[in-house]
């Protein structure tokens, strides 16, 4: 396991109840619209290694297990009270995922994801400081083997006042510095620096918390050294 000792936002901001969770995404983020439209993108077949990365209460990682399940799943977050809830949806759903707790910038010694073919990350960005964004996109980079896909599913360009308007809300709960990248569009330039090639936003959903943004791309060139 690596070291998980660094601060980090955790879901529904350093005020929220993780008990909570579930229910207050699928209210505020239209969660089963775009998660399902995550999943189609992502199109996980069996015997891929898929590997999420923030993966909260596993939602995603089951949802792509039911999807393949001869695949390899992996979900990582840095906040154990919220993977023990993983755990036990994916015991209740009969879900073979396997669960690891560490930052999604430092994944380099867990080696059952190295060299995966699809990597994932759903509403973790927005949280970072923008030295983690870049991290944490590096780092995925270094996971995917050559060809390998990525998919992001975020808080992206508030291209509209209402949903600069909606926006506020996140920005209050998880900070204005962590979270106004994102609303100026830093997704895209993000993964294209950090090696990904053919970035793309695929789909913007309108959400009552402002748009959330699908994007894809590819393992490319490898990135610039820190």
């Amino acid at each position: 396991m690596t070291d998980t000792h660094h601060d980090f936002v955790p879901a529904l901001g350093k005020a929220g109840n993780i008990a909570r969770y579930d229910a207050v995404l699928a209210l505020m983020t239209r969660e089963k619209k775009w998660r399902a439209d995550l999943v189609r993108l992502i199109a996980p077949r069996d015997g891929e290694t898929i590997v999420d990365i923030g993966c909260g209460t596993g939602t995603l990682a089951i949802a792509l297990h039911a999807k393949a399940p001869g695949g390899n799943i992996f979900g990582v977050d840095p906040d154990p009270a919220i993977l023990e809830i993983a755990r036990r949806k994916a015991e209740n759903s009969g879900a073979r995922v396997q669960w690891f707790e560490a930052m999604g910038s430092a994944l380099d010694a867990i080696a059952p994801i190295q060299n995966c073919d699809k990597i994932v990350s759903s509403l973790v960005l927005h949280q970072c400081p923008m030295d983690a964004k870049v991290a944490i996109a590096r780092q995925m980079w270094r996971l995917l083997k050559p060809g390998g896909e990525l998919f992001v599913a975020d808080y992206g360009e508030q291209r509209s006042r209402l949903m600069r308007m909606l926006f506020r809300q996140v920005q209050m709960i998880d900070g204005f510095a962590l979270t106004e990248p994102n609303a100026r569009g830093c997704i895209p330039d993000i993964l294209r620096n950090a090696g990904f090639r053919d970035v793309e936003e695929v789909q913007v959903i309108a959400t009552p918390t402002g748009s959330i943004s699908l994007y894809r791309g590819y393992r490319g060139q490898p990135a610039r050294p820190d």
